[in-house]
């Protein structure tokens, strides 16, 4: 039987239309690739048509403004907007401190709902995929564009790796990959 993925076609028109300007932090990337290649991961995790368009538009709130909330419950369903909403680490701006920010984030981790913790783990390894590409490309100066610094940052990955280690299993599939990221950076920026 084929599968109707009409909404994940109109969650992508939507987060291309919101993120059209957004680049990846400090490079010239465009931001919706990401966002494509969490909703990819999403799939690959097992993750259904609504947590793929959910990760479509995981920083719709956070980056666009939380004006589109209403919009994406709407137009996808309640169930893809708490999905984006338990994927919004802050909806002000400006953003609040960038500790407290991330802290609350990782504490909000352990009561998720596990269809919003699958589209964050993708996120998270994507994150981290990229962050050990540029590593491996620039060197660990390239970890100042990020507002928690070098150590900061790999704080962050080590408190995201055991949020959801604590949550999915130390064995499970997408715990394993960020582990092995997460060891990546440690060993590119010694």
């Amino acid at each position: 039987m084929m599968t109707d993925w009409t909404l994940l076609s109109e969650a992508s028109t939507l987060a291309f239309r919101l993120h059209a300007e957004q680049h990846r932090k400090s490079t010239t990337i465009p931001y919706i690739a990401h966002l494509m290649a969490v909703s990819a991961l999403v799939l690959e995790h097992g993750g259904d048509q609504e947590q793929a368009v959910a990760a479509l538009l995981h920083d719709a709130i956070e980056d666009c403004g939380p004006e589109h909330e209403g919009e994406i419950a709407a137009r996808f369903g309640p169930r893809v907007a708490a999905i984006v909403r338990a994927c919004t680490d802050a909806d002000t701006f400006p953003k609040p401190p960038w500790r407290a920010r991330k802290e609350a984030y990782i504490a909000h981790l352990a009561k998720v709902e596990d269809d919003a913790l699958l589209v964050s783990a993708c996120d998270k390894l994507h994150n981290a995929r990229a962050i050990v590409a540029d590593l491996r490309a620039l060197g660990p100066d390239m970890m100042e564009r990020f507002t928690g610094g070098l150590e900061g940052t790999m704080w962050y990955y080590g408190a995201l790796l055991e949020a959801f280690a604590a949550r999915l299993g130390a064995g499970h599939r997408l715990v394993a990959d960020l582990a092995q990221e997460v060891q990546q950076m440690q060993a590119l920026v010694r």
